[in-house]
């Protein structure tokens, strides 16, 4: 640290668990050849005059200790000379200082000049009329610099949150960015930290009396209370509202109040008593239901406050409007609201509202929860003998069964939907099971059954005049074409996406959209695949649809992976492969090319990857799961100087290729073969970089993956010339 003989104090501000100690603290801790040292203002009632002062004192004796016992008010010229040699003096909690404190920091800031000293001194935003404010403000300008201390970014919250696998928004929101609420949250696991409770409580307590109520009525109208609100709950302690806001518990919106952070609100409600909270809140609910249609906010005031019926009324209306908007994680929550209400509902509307919210979940990714609450529903409509809701519940099981990466569930529950639909009138339930088992056969690379399955969906589709399930359809049968090498299968494509987007299907646009590009990536389109992945998470974001984000970003992870941009794949197949509740499907894919990077670039950490892909591959036993898996494993074999392991990983992986990827996936299978020593008899010819390379003709074979925009496969085959 470089010193000079002109000292000036510098003030760090910022609210609680903003950082300021941690700042003062690493600073002093490079600090070398200069002493620091250090004293804290106390959280008390009654402080103790210059209680820094003390602290340092109790450290260093002499003059300044003996000055403090005999007479407070000369301690400043003992204070002056300790700091004649080069010093950090730091003064800790200004917020909390006393009279004789802040008439100290007045002294040294006009005496500070004249020695080789720097003042650090922290405190939190205070109000205009604290007497630190007005201390600070009769401070020399010239002697005095301000550091103003800002909250976590988003992005920075994102980056901390990761390898937790934490909601990096959901903890944004909670903790506002504060850097303490955020360490603390990501350390207890999501759960509201103990340390974070007490450090809010604390706070709240030094309050007392009005000011603490007032954060009572605040803290049960998440996430602002209007003044109109609080005067119909809290009209005595609206006289504290002033305190509460200069001490930054609170803040004002406009003509709203609200606390600071979101955990802190939190905190604070969950200390309230039972009888207090429910109190509170069946006074606000008649208020608000005179004032707003804000749905949401009168479901949660309607089952804070006890009133099944009133939830009843508002949680499913609400469950709907935010599923209009694409908000489905709060569809999904307003739905489950409603459950928690109504266990008095007829069967009907039971079951309805569980088919409601397990469709929600699944949009969200919360498979476990979408087959709960679909398995529940069936047993309803089984109970009421209601063959038509039972079939549906079944094809919807089959549905999420494939999400989850159990095919031989989806398959049974696909069949069995047909069984109970077919002897039934024809009608939409039964349109939609036969373009499920068109599905089902297309994602196993059957083009027959999906011709077959899903010629029959078209037909009772166009019938029934059901556009939903055509655009289902057509999309099963426009894939399973497209990926045989059909040209005809972009038309169906593209038409189901073209209805989708008319109809606001929101589903089958994101599906539309994944597989105009995931038919085309294994065969290296990326030309024609990148711009419908791209377009398509731009489209699932902005609604809400967890399933597709996670799913369509692990197919761009494996595109930007091929083309040699694998800074981008690696973040993106991270952001897959690490996200909470993610489904196998989208996983597999995220895994294989984590995998398959960490071995090209010979990072640690290859087979974890690997081995879980492998795992959740098998279980689907689709061809577009288990090929890729078993050439990043055999690759990953040669990598590692262990090519006598590479017929082992490929195994019976050839069977399928005739299924998937028109020569691809067959051709790279047998040029990993050929370089770890053996040969491998191709199903099919193919696809021509590979043919080149097997033929021997490896500087035609690199000139092939450059047009194609493969860097890392180029160089392998020029390695071979």
């Amino acid at each position: 640290m470089r010193t000079s003989g002109q000292g000036r104090i510098v003030l760090v501000a910022g609210e609680a668990g903003i950082g300021k100690t941690a700042l003062v603290h690493e600073f002093t801790a490079s600090a070398d050849g200069v002493r620091v040292l250090a004293g804290a203002c106390e959280a008390l009632n009654t402080p103790r005059p210059l209680g820094p002062l003390h602290d340092i004192a109790a450290n260093i004796g002499g003059p300044l200790a003996d000055a403090l016992k005999d007479d407070a008010g000369g301690a400043l010229a003992p204070l002056l000379d300790e700091l004649r040699a080069p010093t950090v003096l730091v003064l800790e909690d200004l917020h909390w200082a006393d009279e004789a404190t802040l008439d100290m920091l007045r002294l040294l800031g006009r005496r500070v000049s004249a020695v080789p000293a720097l003042v650090l001194g922290t405190h939190r935003d205070v109000g205009a009329a604290d007497p630190l404010r007005v201390a600070l403000g009769e401070l020399p300008a010239t002697a005095v610099r301000r550091l103003q201390l800002r909250s976590l970014s988003p992005e920075a919250v994102a980056s901390l949150a990761r390898p937790h696998g934490a909601d990096p928004h959901e903890l944004f929101e909670r903790t506002g960015g504060n850097p303490f609420y955020v360490t603390e949250a990501l350390a207890a696991g999501g759960a509201l930290p103990d340390s974070v409770r007490d450090a809010v409580l604390a706070r709240a307590a030094r309050l007392g009396g009005p000011a603490r109520r007032l954060l009572d009525a605040v803290a049960v109208a998440p996430p602002r209370a209007e003044l109109w609100l609080l005067e119909a709950i809290a009209a005595d302690e609206l006289g504290a509202l002033e305190r509460c806001i200069a001490t930054g518990m609170l803040r004002a919106e406009g003509d709203a109040i609200a606390f600071r952070h979101e955990i802190a609100r939190t905190a604070i409600e969950e200390a309230m008593t039972p009888d207090r909270r429910l109190a509170l809140n069946r006074q606000a609910l008649p208020v608000l239901a005179a004032r707003t249609y804000d749905l949401a906010r009168l479901a949660h005031h309607a089952e804070a406050a006890g009133d099944a019926a009133a939830v009843v009324r508002y949680a499913p209306a609400a469950g709907e409007r935010a599923a209009a908007l694409g908000a489905h994680r709060e569809a999904a929550a307003q739905f489950a609201r409603a459950l928690r209400a109504g266990d008095r509902l007829p069967s009907e509307q039971r079951a309805a509202l569980l088919e409601r919210r397990s469709y929600e979940c699944y949009l969200t990714d919360r498979l476990d929860a979408a087959i709960a609450a679909r398995r529940q529903a069936l047993a309803i409509h089984r109970a009421r003998f209601d063959r038509v809701r039972e079939g549906d519940a079944h094809r919807w099981l089959s549905r999420l069964g494939w999400f989850a990466g159990d095919s031989a569930t989806a398959t049974a529950d696909g069949e069995r939907a047909v069984a109970v639909l077919e002897p039934l009138p024809p009608g939409p339930e039964l349109a939609m099971a036969y373009s499920n088992m068109a599905q089902l056969r297309m994602l196993a690379g059957d083009l027959a059954g999906a011709r077959h399955w899903g010629e029959q969906a078209i037909a009772l589709a166009e019938r029934l005049l059901q556009t939903e399930t055509l655009v289902h359809a057509l999309n099963n049968v426009g894939t399973a074409e497209l990926t045989a090498g059909i040209p005809e299968g972009a038309e169906k494509l593209e038409r189901s996406l073209e209805l989708a987007l008319k109809g606001g299907y929101e589903e089958h646009v994101a599906r539309a959209y994944t597989n105009l590009a995931t038919t085309r990536i294994p065969h290296r389109e990326y030309a024609t695949a990148d711009p419908f992945l791209e377009a398509g998470l731009a489209y699932v974001r902005e609604r809400d649809i967890d399933a597709w984000v996670l799913y369509l970003s692990g197919w761009l992870a494996r595109s930007r992976f091929e083309q040699g941009r694998w800074d981008e794949a690696e973040q993106l197949a991270r952001f897959v492969s690490e996200h909470p509740g993610v489904s196998a499907t989208s996983k597999i894919t995220a895994l294989a090319v984590l995998g398959r990077l960490r071995a090209r670039r010979g990072d640690p950490g290859v087979w974890e990857p690997l081995d879980e892909a492998r795992a959740l591959a098998r279980v689907t036993m689709e061809p577009q799961r288990v090929l890729p898996v078993a050439a990043a494993r055999a690759e990953a074999r040669l990598l590692a100087g262990q090519p006598e392991l590479v017929r082992e990983e490929i195994g019976d992986a050839m069977a399928l290729t005739p299924h998937h990827g028109e020569g691809w996936a067959a051709g790279e299978l047998c040029v990993l073969a050929r370089r770890a020593g053996f040969e491998l008899t191709s199903p099919m010819e193919p696809a021509e970089p590979f043919r080149l390379e097997l033929a021997g003709e490896f500087e035609a074979a690199a000139a092939a993956w450059r047009a194609l925009g493969c860097p890392y496969e180029e160089e392998q085959c020029r390695k071979r010339t």
